[in-house]
């Protein structure tokens, strides 16, 4: 494993991979100048802005137009010096600035290693930094717009002003300790509890979110349940668009769980079909009645099935 220093100069692409019209490199830590100017046509000031000029690769024997964005610490994202150098997205001479970038001092940074070092600097908080990677992980539109209004501080606002008013609060009882003797009372018990209640709330709501958030980052688990024969396996075929799943008249055909991702109207759905509910009449029964049990406790939602025809009794 690449030990990671925050003193560390890194560099990574930043943008999508494949040809295209430009692509990002981009690279942060205290000797970004030193590896920018070593590859940069022209000298790098540390005027903050955008330069025009060209790269020399190595075993690239003509210089490569290019732009070159720079930051010079600490107004960056990341509190350090930031660069971003700007070239046409041809995976070869990608692959090569990054790698002479390598060769002159800079280390590959790791998953989510610009964002860190941001929170490491005081530039994000957590839940701040956090909501970066659930911008990048979003797979539906609720998910982004929950994620961007977490990153544009959804939940650190009012954590914030929480904070405000306890610390608020705190001074008015601390007051009234030292002016025991005396006849004023900076907050009464009632006001006391009202503000201490909606505090109380406050933080109940912001759970509450941020809970919501979790469940939402992942697929919901769909576990069809019921007994043997009952149409499970031909269900979860139906569903998933694909003969995934035996299908037979003979009871207890499915022994083993299966499992097939799907979206339903942009919601990802992990969907699941287990062994017939019955009694454990060998080894191999059971343990294909402890695996659905299993996933049953496990599910977000539980799918009961019943031939067509036949009330439904759970019991």
């Amino acid at each position: 494993m690449v030990r990671q220093h925050p003193d560390d100069t890194i560099a990574a692409i930043s943008s999508a991979p494949g040809p295209g019209l430009r692509a990002i490199v981009r690279l942060t830590g205290p000797d970004t100048r030193t590896a920018v100017t070593r590859i940069w046509s022209e000298p790098v000031s540390s005027i903050r802005g955008m330069h025009l000029g060209s790269i020399h690769l190595s075993d690239v024997s003509d210089r490569v137009p290019a732009r070159l964005y720079f930051w010079p610490a600490p107004k960056t994202y990341t509190g350090q010096d930031l660069a971003e150098i700007h070239l046409i997205s041809s995976p070869p001479l990608v692959d090569r600035l990054l790698a002479d970038l390598l060769a002159n001092g800079c280390r590959a940074a790791g998953p989510g290693e610009f964002t860190q070092r941001a929170f490491l600097a005081g530039k994000k908080d957590l839940t701040r930094a956090e909501a970066v990677l659930a911008v990048i992980d979003a797979r539906t539109d609720d998910e982004l717009s929950a994620a961007l209004a977490q990153l544009a501080g959804g939940v650190s606002r009012p954590l914030e002003r929480l904070r405000d008013d306890l610390l608020n609060l705190l001074a008015d009882v601390e007051a009234g300790l030292d002016f025991a003797d005396e006849d004023i009372e900076f907050v009464d018990s009632s006001a006391l509890i009202g503000r201490l209640g909606n505090g109380i709330a406050h933080l109940t709501n912001l759970r509450r979110q941020l809970d919501s958030r979790e469940v939402g980052g992942r697929a919901i688990r769909c576990v069809l349940v019921g007994e043997p024969n009952a149409g499970k396996s031909s269900l979860f075929n139906a569903l998933a668009g694909s003969p995934a799943a035996l299908v037979s008249p003979t009871a207890g055909t499915t022994r083993d769980y299966l499992t097939r991702a799907m979206s339903l109207d942009g919601v990802p759905i992990e969907l699941v079909d287990t062994a017939g509910w019955q009694d454990e009449t060998d080894a191999i029964v059971e343990q294909a009645q402890r695996l659905g049990r299993d996933q049953a406790h496990r599910a977000d939602v539980l799918l009961w099935c019943v031939p067509a025809g036949e009330p439904f009794d759970p019991a």
